[in-house]
């Protein structure tokens, strides 16, 4: 099972790596929906970025009821985005290039779609097939009450009640049936899905709701009872892996299975966990003997102030050496307001109201917000351990707040009765070029609309232009490469208020300033600043530099 795409195992340990929204990225047919082929034609520009892998989210069958996470084939591809030969051709780029292949796997839930769903939805109660899912009679004198008060994490009850009367658990849309992690052929076809596609190249995997598999099924099932329904929110109120579907201890059993299969290859597959959980529990599914590496939302949802990322920075790099992981650092990706708007919203606002007001109120600024986004990109490329880019964050793409209504997809919109607008603005597909009837995306238009802005945040009015977003991540990915020593940094202790400032080695020093005056500049020599530094010796506000006592080219 020699895989010659690399063979240092630890290269995701302090890995840049790159997500890709299949759908949105590139279009090379021009149906309007991206595509694999796209992806590989347009993999030449990941490889000038300077990143070290590609991060494929679901590209399977699907009817799209969850944006491709409502899977119908855990094994192949769906038609509209092309085909196994397709994406064996784009793995091969990937590699000709020096770049590794994540792919997402969906093992919480199936499409309704699925032959297993179909077949339970045949079946008679109590059957097999309706083993390999979580079915239950309802409550009340005739079964017209669900079976507990369970909340789907996108509004409403977690349960759809079948034409035979027996309901079905799903913690996401209805048409996301969640699997019977209990039953064993449950366990051994994701076996086999995961030997299917690292066989086929793949150099590792992002875990959706890692968090979620295990479930406490044992009669009678408990209700929540008030203490919160979904997500982390729920999770310090019970105590810790004893809440009935989140975060378990029993799901660790499922990941120490599948650490047997990576390991099984040559370099080990990685795994990254989807895990919405307390940053101690956490740290158990990036153990090295479970999945090896959790992503960090604590630092995610950090606000812009220096107090508050200083201590969610300590205790990630704490939480990640107690499990023997390197830290993961994100700011935006396929499920959040993009963090070129986020960052901007004043300290307390809700971002899904900010959203459903069209991004007027409160009204961002997006110059301000693209500056702040550079300092926060500088700052989190300077910290130890693997940085996760989403598409267009190199472009300094803001949040498409506005989209009209009647395009939204994403099921949140409909499913929550119209009061939460979804994530459809973080997905509308890149801008490649200034012109086009998708700037570039595609010979046609685009699945969501573009706004006009977005002809100067294209890759074609970036490129090569001195100061823009695009050249400062290539420029940063570049020194990265060349900086990086060891996985700790050292905290400056003098450092004024309002000032994050560490070194990572001799060599290596970051400074952000996240207060709104001008604080004096350290000794040494500027090497990458996020905005230009205006001569008087000041640091602005807003702003991170990398310095070094000396060049470091």
């Amino acid at each position: 099972m020699e895989d010659l795409s690399s063979r240092n195992p630890d290269w995701w340990r302090q890995a840049v790596v790159y997500q890709v929204y299949p759908r949105s990225f590139a279009d090379a047919d021009g149906d309007g929906l991206g595509d694999l082929k796209g992806i590989a034609q347009r993999l030449n520009h990941l490889a000038a970025l300077g990143v070290d892998a590609l991060w494929l989210s679901p590209f399977y069958p699907s009817e799209l009821a969850d944006g491709g996470y409502d899977v119908a084939d855990h094994r192949d591809v769906d038609p509209r985005l092309g085909t196994l030969d397709d994406f064996d051709a784009l793995v091969a780029e990937a590699h000709r290039l020096g770049l590794k292949v994540v792919v997402d796997v969906v093992p919480n839930h199936t499409s309704h779609l699925h032959p297993w769903f179909q077949e339970a939805l045949r079946a008679a109660p109590g059957s097999p097939a309706r083993d390999r899912y979580v079915f239950r009679p309802g409550r009340g004198a005739h079964g017209e009450l669900p079976p507990t008060d369970w909340q789907s994490v996108f509004g409403g009850s977690a349960w759809r009640r079948t034409s035979d009367g027996e309901w079905y658990l799903h913690l996401f849309a209805p048409e996301q049936p969640d699997l019977n992690w209990d039953n064993e052929e449950v366990r051994a076809d994701f076996r086999t899905t995961l030997r299917f596609w690292s066989d086929r190249g793949v150099d590792g995997f992002r875990v959706d709701v890692a968090h979620g598999l295990a479930k406490d099924l044992t009669e009678p099932l408990r209700d929540v009872g008030g203490i919160g329904a979904t997500g982390e929110d729920a999770l310090p109120r019970v105590p810790a892996g004893s809440h009935p579907y989140w975060d378990r201890d029993e799901v660790h059993e499922i990941y120490r299975d599948w650490r047997k299969i990576f390991d099984a290859y040559t370099p080990p597959r990685t795994a990254v966990a989807e895990a919405w959980v307390p940053g101690a529990r956490r740290a158990l599914y990036a153990r090295p003997d479970e999945l090896g590496q959790a992503f960090n939302f604590e630092y995610l949802e950090a606000g812009w102030d220096a107090a508050e990322l200083r201590q969610v920075i300590g205790d990630s790099l704490v939480t990640a050496h107690a499990a023997g992981a390197s830290a993961t650092w994100v700011l935006s990706n396929h499920d959040v307001v993009r963090h070129a708007s986020r960052l901007m919203l004043p300290p307390g606002t809700d971002p899904g109201a900010w959203l459903l007001s069209g991004g007027t109120a409160p009204a961002v600024d997006r110059e301000a917000g693209l500056r702040r986004a550079r300092a926060a990109t500088l700052l989190m490329l300077a910290l130890p351990g693997s940085a996760y880019l989403y598409q267009g964050e190199e472009l300094g793409l803001p949040e498409v707040a506005d989209l009209p209504t009647e395009v939204l997809q994403d099921p949140i919109w409909e499913q929550t009765g119209h009061v939460r607008k979804g994530r459809d603005g973080c997905r509308v597909p890149l801008p490649w070029t200034t012109s086009g009837p998708s700037y570039g995306f595609g010979p046609g238009g685009a699945w969501l609309p573009q706004p006009p802005s977005f002809a100067s945040y294209a890759v074609e009015a970036q490129d090569g232009t001195e100061g823009s977003a695009l050249e400062l991540y290539r420029t940063a990915l570049r020194l990265r490469r060349k900086l990086l020593d060891g996985e700790t940094l050292t905290w400056t202790p003098d450092a004024p208020a309002g000032v994050l400032d560490f070194t990572r080695s001799a060599a290596w020093r970051c400074v952000t300033n996240l207060t709104g005056a001008p604080v004096p500049l350290p000794a040494g020599e500027p090497l990458l600043t996020s905005t230009p530094l205006d001569g008087t010796g000041n640091l602005p506000p807003d702003t991170t530099v990398w310095l070094t006592p000396r060049s470091a080219g």
